[in-house]
């Protein structure tokens, strides 16, 4: 089966793909970089070309970072929210993944979410919808590079509170953390990208090990709460209706956990047979970070103590208070802090090679301003050089936004939660229309069977509510400083792309189902 498309401009399109026959002669990497046979039978029937070097076997080293969660999780929701949010969070999740696990057998290529759409989705609105969901991917994923910087800068700077008391938080101190952890990332994906999978894989020895360094002394030193009020207090310190609302609303903060595990999707161009190994990492990482995270996070809520007093911590972050009241040590605090923030650098790097990724591949359908130069491939280095840099110019800009209000630059960073909410959401959405019609899906080595059809459907039964409980603010009465104006950023990425996309996308945008060339389908 060939798919074809029709737009309002046949000419332009045969123009275009006259030019993209010409391009394998231009940018095909050496043979050693092809991958197997199923790669590129896969990348003959996307259409593509291979012109990124890797095909290394795929490590998803997403990490979890329970410790995150705890100043909001705490207030909104307290203990038991925590624990009992995180199992709901992680089921729900796991539908998600696996569903877009099988959407990635079908079509294995670093456009994601955006490229599934465009297969997916009904003729009338695929080529709109595929590019919106281009935007909110490109918009998403390099929102998730300033939100782990962010996390990773003030983590520090929360650390030099703890051991110089007399130290003045500064915002701007945060903002040039962030420059240089994000500097280091961009570097690393430009001189050393080779290295990537060795670095993937180090981030997650990193992280098991270092989770039993943190919770060993937890367990061994500090004294714990009582298991029932551990397992059955809710708090509601958001000022809500009632504990359950707050605990809906906290939500919004425990799936920062388990968002972004289709990382690697964005890689799959360069991952060795992709459309089976792929799959198989990302749940295997759901897996395993799931019962870790589960672990650390009862781990904590034992270990706390007093609630408020880890609240009001000097340092505003409640798990390096925590660390320092079990061992009473500023060196043993240090080196257990010192754990996360090696990792959560570590993740800068892959959220820094799926960001460039993912804007590359927009860009090469000519879904964005400049396109061109996004998508340039520098000869030689077989990596999208201009986009990495772009990533890194992005990151800088929006972490300066910090120095004049933090509340703007958690506007920012929530888009990181929403528009990849929004992508997943619209993806899956897609993929069970068709289901729901009886028509054939593409070839696919990794499979939901005959459960297909059920794990669509209940991951957007938890992807709808959660999108929406994602733009609450964490407390009432809501002031101009408590306002989530994650809502008025959404609105704005949504409306902008809108008007681009019929002043001039709508034009020039080539919707990746128009390259795809099918034999069969099942």
């Amino acid at each position: 089966m060939v798919h074809t498309y029709r737009s309002g401009n046949d000419s332009q399109m045969t123009d275009t793909l006259t030019d993209l026959e010409d391009f394998p002669q231009k940018g095909l990497v050496a043979p050693r970089y092809m991958g197997t046979l199923a790669d590129q039978k896969d990348m003959s029937a996307l259409g593509r070309v291979q012109v990124l070097r890797g095909k290394f076997l795929a490590v998803d080293a997403h990490t979890y970072h329970a410790n995150r969660l705890l100043a909001a999780g705490l207030t909104d929701g307290g203990t038991a929210g925590l624990i009992w949010g995180f199992v709901g969070v992680s089921i729900g999740f796991t539908l998600v993944y696996a569903s877009i696990s099988e959407m990635a057998s079908m079509a294995p290529t670093a456009g994601g979410q955006y490229h599934w759409v465009s297969e997916f989705a009904p003729r009338t609105g695929q080529k709109f919808l595929s590019y919106i969901t281009g935007w909110l991917s490109a918009m998403g994923w390099q929102c998730a590079i300033v939100s782990i910087a962010y996390l990773a800068g003030t983590i520090i700077q929360g650390l030099i509170v703890l051991n110089q008391p007399e130290y003045d938080f500064q915002r701007w101190h945060g903002t040039m953390l962030v420059i240089a952890i994000s500097t280091f990332s961009i570097l690393f994906n430009t001189f050393l990208a080779k290295n990537l999978p060795f670095v993937e894989g180090l981030i997650l020895i990193i992280h098991v090990i270092g989770l039993f360094a943190i919770i060993i002394p937890l367990w061994v030193l500090a004294p714990r709460n009582n298991a029932h009020a551990v397992f059955t207090t809710f708090h509601n310190g958001g000022g809500w209706r009632d504990a359950g609302t707050a605990t809906f609303v906290g939500l919004s903060t425990t799936i920062t956990s388990m968002l972004g595990y289709d990382c690697s999707v964005h890689m799959s161009e360069e991952i060795k047979d992709a459309s089976e190994t792929l799959p198989r990492a990302m749940m295997s990482s759901v897996a395993v970070n799931g019962v870790l995270g589960f672990i650390m996070l009862v781990t904590l809520c034992f270990t706390l103590g007093e609630v408020d007093a880890v609240l009001e911590s000097p340092t505003e972050f409640p798990f390096i208070q925590i660390f320092y009241n079990t061992t009473g040590s500023l060196a043993a605090t240090n080196a257990m802090t010192a754990v996360l923030v090696v990792t959560l650098t570590a993740s800068t790097i892959t959220e820094v090679a799926t960001a460039s990724r993912q804007l590359w591949s927009f860009a090469r359908d000519e879904g964005l301003p400049f396109s061109s130069f996004f998508a340039y491939v520098t000869p030689g280095w077989n990596i999208p050089l201009n986009s990495v840099m772009v990533s890194l110019g992005v990151t800088i800009l929006l972490s300066l936004i910090n120095i004049g209000s933090e509340v703007a630059l958690n506007a920012v960073i929530s888009l990181t939660i929403t528009s990849l909410l929004s992508a997943y959401i619209i993806s899956i959405g897609c993929v069970l229309l068709k289901r729901l019609r009886g028509e054939s899906l593409p070839p696919h080595r990794w499979t939901l069977g005959r459960f297909g059809l059920a794990v669509n459907v209940g991951a957007l039964a938890f992807l709808l509510p959660v999108f929406v409980f994602a733009f609450f603010p964490l407390s009432t009465p809501v002031t101009r400083e408590t306002m989530n104006w994650g809502v008025v950023m959404y609105v704005g990425v949504i409306g902008s792309a809108s008007l681009y996309y019929w002043a001039r996308g709508r034009h020039h945008f080539i919707p990746p189902v128009a390259l795809v060339k099918r034999e069969g389908t099942f």
